[in-house]
């Protein structure tokens, strides 16, 4: 059975239920608009695209996988706010012979990795097109907190990461390498990280109430994510290669392939890490590493090693 056995609407009773409503949903599916409280009484929103064959392949991924990684990389744009996230708006556009198992594994990811932070789906849209592309809005609560920025740095504080780094971008390698895609081991944890990244959603709010002066989530590669906050605060970071623990995955995945691990770490995107600027005085939880420094200047720069990838730019 496919989408076009079921029709729009036949298809979103059946994807509305598998969403169950959180206590901060006011109302949801069922009108034209959903209604979402906000204690705080301002709200993040963020949204994003993820468009067949260049967010994400069929044959690679499960559509649960697709699910979970549409939310977490959304969810963590809010994080990376400071805030909670409460809640996702979801527009579905896919061709009529679509499986209609795909669509419910896809509601079952989003539904699961919005569990992790307490949020829900509370409605969306559907289309007809020729490929699967999912947009995705994200809203959160600050908690009567300021917003953390990009533009907050300054010489003499500090750089700091909390989550993972190189997973995606290793896994995406091992996958479009030709072989087969491994099924144990550190290899295949390279490649479930690039299907499902794991962000520290806990650690955006978490480093707001440490004091976090500017922030943001690495989707495009740390090196060009951290060239935003240079931009916006006009200063220059200095990142310290021997400072970063490359995981035993993304090793294992370089050894495989012949390829330099820190190139994952430093310009792989997807992994949606959390990348913040602190006061050198805070004194930061194990979840959060120094890896570098705010100086005078402009740019990104890593000590003693020559350029290498600076990340994803869906235009080049």
């Amino acid at each position: 059975m496919n989408v076009g056995n079921f029709g729009e609407f036949g298809v979103i009773s059946r994807i509305s239920r598998r969403l169950p409503q959180g206590a901060g949903v006011l109302l949801g599916p069922g009108d034209d608009a959903a209604v979402v409280a906000a204690p705080d009484g301002r709200v993040v929103v963020s949204t994003d695209l993820l468009v067949e064959g260049n967010h994400f392949r069929r044959d690679w991924s499960t559509p649960y996988d697709v699910g979970r990684k549409a939310a977490a990389q959304n969810l963590a744009d809010v994080a990376a706010m400071g805030a909670r996230p409460t809640s996702l708006v979801v527009g579905l556009s896919m061709p009529a012979d679509l499986p209609v198992d795909w669509v419910d594994g896809l509601a079952d990811g989003l539904r699961e990795e919005c569990a992790l932070v307490g949020a829900s789906v509370v409605g969306g849209d559907l289309a007809r097109a020729d490929l699967v592309v999912i947009g995705v809005t994200a809203l959160g609560d600050l908690a009567g907190s300021p917003p953390v920025t990009r533009s907050g740095a300054r010489p003499g504080q500090v750089v700091a990461v909390a989550g993972r780094l190189g997973y995606s971008a290793a896994g995406l390698a091992l996958l479009g390498s030709g072989g087969k895609a491994p099924e144990s081991g550190p290899l295949a944890a390279a490649v479930e990280g690039h299907r499902r990244p794991r962000p520290p959603y806990a650690q955006g709010p978490e480093a707001a109430r440490l004091g976090a002066v500017a922030m943001l989530d690495v989707s495009d590669g740390l090196l060009q994510d951290l060239g935003h906050i240079a931009g916006a605060s006009g200063v220059r970071v200095i990142l310290d290669p021997d400072a970063f623990e490359v995981a035993e995955p993304v090793l294992a995945a370089a050894e495989e392939l012949g390829a330099d691990p820190l190139d994952w770490v430093l310009g792989g995107g997807e992994d949606h890490a959390l990348v913040a600027v602190f006061p050198s005085a805070v004194r930061l939880p194990p979840e959060w590493r120094i890896v570098g420094r705010i100086e005078t200047g402009e740019g990104v720069l890593v000590t003693g090693r020559d350029e290498g990838p600076r990340g994803w730019d869906h235009f080049q």
